[in-house]
């Protein structure tokens, strides 16, 4: 598999080939934030490590830039400490985060863990997905390959979303998120859960990570007005996901 990895610093992109290379993937590299968006539309990579701290154009609007056309999984590395910048970097389109200083074997970890998520995913570097019709199915989950909820269908192989006729753009955590809560309908699932079942590992991010996702997801699955607002907020547990919704806006 390919990795894209867009790092200004010599010693520390040095260290990421070294450990991504050793664990058999292809290295792809950019030094500034334009030359990293080109690399990006010529390469196609099923990865990207994206230093926040960037010349000429910085991570964060790389990472806008890039989910305006792709769903590629982004692991941004940054040296800010403060949650609102990572929260920013989630905000922006980021499936997950590293602090530098970072271990190595961290960093391939967690790429291992993304890119285990990520397979299967034919659609991962298109532009755009042609929108399908949903149909009137039953609201309950009615095979082993697809989720169906009204005009919601979830179908798991393709990592498909269609909401009400329109096919939705997800990024990896958003599309898991929404497979963990739609998988068990009306169950309350606290942040831990969340963050130990959809980022697969050892995880050590903190809640905000999970209602940054579930903000982003939202917005994406409830954009047009009128669709039911299945994903709900228990407050002071977590979320869960309500089959058969109300039309009234949640929290």
């Amino acid at each position: 598999m390919k990795i894209l990895v867009i790092e200004d610093e010599a010693n520390i992109m040095q260290v990421i080939r070294l450990y991504l290379e050793q664990a058999g993937y292809t290295v792809v590299a950019a030094t500034d934030g334009i030359a990293g968006l080109e690399l990006h539309a010529r390469e196609q990579p099923d990865l990207v490590i994206l230093d926040l701290m960037l010349p000429i154009l910085d991570g964060m609007e790389v990472c806008r830039r890039i989910r305006n056309w792709a769903n590629t999984p982004i692991l941004m590395l940054t040296a800010r400490q403060g949650e609102d910048d990572r929260i920013a970097g989630l905000e922006a389109g980021a499936d997950d985060y590293l602090v530098k200083p970072f271990s190595p074997r961290e960093l391939v970890s967690r790429v291992k863990a993304i890119l285990r998520r990520s397979a299967g995913n034919p659609e991962a570097h298109e532009q755009h997905a042609t929108a399908e019709q949903s149909g009137t199915p039953t609201p309950q989950a009615n095979s082993k390959d697809e989720i169906r909820f009204g005009g919601l269908i979830v179908n798991l192989p393709s990592r498909r979303v269609i909401a009400y006729g329109k096919q939705i753009a997800l990024t990896v955590k958003e599309f898991d998120l929404l497979v963990a809560l739609a998988a068990a309908p009306d169950r309350v699932f606290t942040r831990e859960t969340l963050l130990n079942q959809v980022w697969g590992y050892s995880y050590l991010g903190d809640g905000r990570t999970v209602d940054v996702h579930i903000g982003t997801l939202r917005k994406k699955l409830e954009a047009t007005p009128g669709i039911p607002h299945h994903i709900q907020t228990v407050w002071g547990v977590g979320y869960k996901f309500v089959p058969t919704p109300s039309q009234a806006t949640t929290a």
